[in-house]
């Protein structure tokens, strides 16, 4: 391969790593999440994303860059940390990516529920067999870069229109994303700060990318910029989405609609009666794309970062990565067909996302200052170091202050 070619696959791999982690995350949990507060919230609710926005943002920079000059998984650096710790690591992070499974399965079926009508008993099933198809190629790991990136794209854009179409009073949510006015006081922001920065950068979302690149052989000093670029790309994505999907369905609020079920029985699903609202019968077959498209590639992002995170450490999964990749996809789908109720779901596993993200950074913020984990040469900036214990001290007092709510609402 010459040095053009070469520099092209290196970009298309930079990019594709960037999509992997931020339409990892623009899943049916996003969607959900973003329609639920944007409806208790209103205004308000733009404070909350830039907030998230910043906060993730030092945690990608924080762990793409300590994974990228080692050139270590989040694991092999927690076992070099402390032995044993890579195993638990990678126990929290395959069990988040197992409940965050169970309801992309369940989001991409109340996608196919709302674009063809399929009930949703019987959408798990279809987009389980999708999410493996992807995996049964020999090449997966390039068709999933392509996958993630036209599918991104095509969710954004829709996503563009309907907001388009609902006239959201861009004022009035600027003016709130800055000076809030929040009735009980910024308390009753903690519960989805934590659920967006869970649903965003925690868990195993935050490590897809980086691994994705590792896979491709993309480490090292000499990358760190340019691994850098990608992170920020990612979040960035994902940021666009958030935002576009929260004016989306902040215009149809203030036009006076609630986003509970139209007509008795149907499924709870938010975000697609505020596409209905908004945008008519063609926005809630719009919806239904958008659903469907975020939870197959969540699907295979959370499928194929939880498998990297347990490779390593137990040699057969690494002889049978696609099957192991399989089997996890079959699990979730089995699962998700027994517990039902998606909606609910996947707010839930956002937060406890949330809960592992303290765990995962801290491991990064000690590793980043030993040298037999990043090199003789690489030098962590001190500005992600503060901003990564703020992180973690922050993450971990709301998680505490959030809990008692999250026990109240899903379990009371």
């Amino acid at each position: 391969m010459n040095d053009k070619s070469a520099k092209k696959s290196k970009a298309r791999i930079l990019l594709g790593a960037a999509f992997l982690m931020a339409i990892s995350a623009i899943g049916p949990g996003f969607l959900t999440q973003t329609a639920i507060f944007t409806e208790v919230h209103g205004s308000n609710h733009g404070f909350i994303i830039l907030v998230s926005l910043v906060l993730a943002l030092g945690v990608q920079l924080n762990v793409w860059r300590v994974i990228g000059a080692s050139g270590m998984r989040g694991q092999d650096i927690a076992n070099k940390l402390l032995p044993g710790l890579g195993y638990f690591v990678a126990f929290l992070i395959a069990l988040g990516g197992l409940a965050f499974n169970i309801g992309n399965i369940g989001g991409a079926a109340l996608g196919l529920n709302a674009m063809a009508g399929i009930p949703v008993e019987f959408g798990y099933w279809i987009c389980g067999l999708l999410g493996i198809v992807i995996f049964l190629s020999r090449n997966a790991k390039t068709v999933v870069d392509w996958v993630m990136k036209i599918l991104g794209v095509l969710m954004i854009g829709i996503v563009f229109i309907v907001m388009f179409i609902t006239q959201p009073p861009l004022g009035e949510a600027a003016a709130r994303t800055i000076v809030p006015q929040f009735q009980g006081g910024l308390v009753v922001a903690f519960m989805p700060i934590m659920t967006y920065l869970g649903g965003t950068v925690g868990g195993y979302i935050t490590f897809s990318g980086a691994h994705r690149l590792l896979d491709a052989g993309i480490s090292g000093k000499e990358n760190i910029k340019q691994i850098t670029v990608s992170s920020m790309q990612g979040i960035t994505i994902a940021a666009v989405m958030r935002v576009l999907l929260y004016l989306a369905v902040f215009g149809v609020i203030v036009a006076g609609y609630t986003l509970s079920p139209i007509y008795p029985g149907d499924p709870a699903n938010p975000a697609a009666i505020a596409f209905l609202r908004g945008a008519g019968p063609i926005g809630f077959r719009f919806f239904g794309v958008v659903m469907l498209v975020a939870g197959l590639t969540s699907v295979i992002g959370a499928a194929y970062t939880s498998v990297t995170f347990l490779k390593t450490l137990f040699k057969p999964i690494e002889k049978y990565e696609r099957y192991f990749t399989i089997g996890f996809i079959a699990v979730s789908t089995v699962i998700m067909s027994l517990v039902g109720s998606p909606a609910m779901l996947l707010v839930l596993v956002g937060f406890l996302n949330g809960l592992i993200l303290p765990v995962t950074l801290s491991v990064m913020l000690f590793a980043c200052r030993r040298k037999d984990i990043v090199g003789m040469e690489y030098k962590h900036p001190v500005w992600l170091i503060v901003l990564g214990i703020l992180i973690v001290c922050l993450t971990l007092y709301l998680s505490i202050t959030a809990f008692p709510g999250v026990i109240a609402t899903f379990f009371g």
